[in-house]
């Protein structure tokens, strides 16, 4: 894996700009495939284009590249922690980023109480859900994730897709 940029000191140095969120989290996840077999940044990309088609900011947008890079040791904790990231970033990775044995219902609240998150949490369940993704899964694992994602979306009181 390559290695991170270093940690930031807000005295002094500037807030990671956009490109530079986006290349971080593609280097963090290259080589990760998702259960499609398909490049795990793909995955990313459209998160945060989902993020910005619903009114997201810069902010949002960084998360939504970031989502799942904590939870899927792509990038540390304490990597984040020192990130030149903004503080509500930083609280939106973390509110997405699941716990080993937590209860969708606590995930689900931890998002809803984290402003921003909710919003980036839609566009990932969006995209994780899109028929066409889930086409190439077996039945199994397709029903298995269709009503995971349709009982999460009912958790963060959204609407079902398409709607």
């Amino acid at each position: 894996m390559p290695s991170p940029p270093p940690p930031h000191d807000p005295r002094s140095t500037p807030s990671l700009t956009p490109p530079e969120v986006e290349a971080v989290a593609r280097a963090a996840h290259a080589g990760q495939t998702d259960k499609a077999g398909r490049p795990y940044a793909e995955h990313l990309e459209a998160v945060a284009a989902g993020v910005r088609r619903r009114g997201g900011d810069d902010e949002q947008i960084a998360a939504a590249w970031l989502h799942d890079a904590v939870e899927d040791d792509a990038l540390s904790a304490r990597w984040l922690d020192e990130a030149a990231l903004s503080r509500r970033t930083k609280d939106i990775v973390l509110a997405l980023t699941r716990r080993p044995g937590e209860a969708p219902e606590a995930y689900a609240a931890r998002i809803l109480s984290t402003p921003g998150a909710a919003l980036v949490k839609e566009a990932d369940l969006a995209h994780n859900a899109d028929p066409a993704r889930l086409a190439v899964l077996d039945a199994a694992t397709r029903t298995r994730l269709t009503e995971k994602y349709a009982r999460m979306r009912a958790l963060l009181g959204l609407a079902a897709p398409g709607v």
